[in-house]
């Protein structure tokens, strides 16, 4: 996984729930490839045509609430959002996307930094998000070891995969 990560923001507000992630209507799906077809498609659908690889995803507060579902950040992954950096997390969707590999930035009043075409550098080791457009540089709250360490390994599973081999 990149420790930097450089990528045009996307800017969605607060509660981003996670059928307005991926619509309930596509949970048939399993894959990455075809829930990427459907990412945020419940707030824009025409997102996944207008995204790019590496495009990164701004929130306000609660971004991913809703249901436990996995398919929410299995298709942003999949779409080649190269992660979420948002005011606050639920909980669940958090959890759900360390466990697939999928970095996310807690990063206080960043939707007030932030305008959709902004270009954002994120170091993911010290949590900092530089606004490349306008220069402005925030510190969020970077991710513990233990989830930097998951991450790495390309998830929960790879990561326990990796743990056990060396047992």
């Amino acid at each position: 996984m990149k420790k930097t990560v450089e990528g045009k923001a996307w800017v969605f507000g607060d509660n981003i729930d996670t059928d307005a992630i991926l619509p309930a209507r596509y949970l048939v799906y399993t894959t990455e490839e075809q829930l990427a077809k459907y990412a945020m498609t419940g707030t824009d659908p025409e997102f996944p045509e207008k995204a790019t690889v590496g495009d990164i995803i701004v929130g306000g507060k609660n971004f991913g609430c809703g249901s436990s579902r996995e398919h929410a950040p299995i298709g942003l992954k999949g779409l080649g959002i190269s992660m979420v950096i948002a005011e606050s997390f639920a909980r669940i969707f958090y959890r759900n996307s360390i466990n697939i590999g999928f970095p996310l930035l807690e990063c206080k009043d960043i939707s007030k930094h932030v305008k959709e075409g902004d270009v954002l550098r994120v170091d993911l080791d010290k949590g900092t998000v530089k606004n490349v457009t306008t220069g402005v540089e925030l510190t969020g709250q970077n991710l513990p070891d233990f989830m930097m360490e998951i991450l790495n390994n390309g998830g929960l599973m790879p990561h326990l995969k990796k743990k056990i081999s060396k047992a």
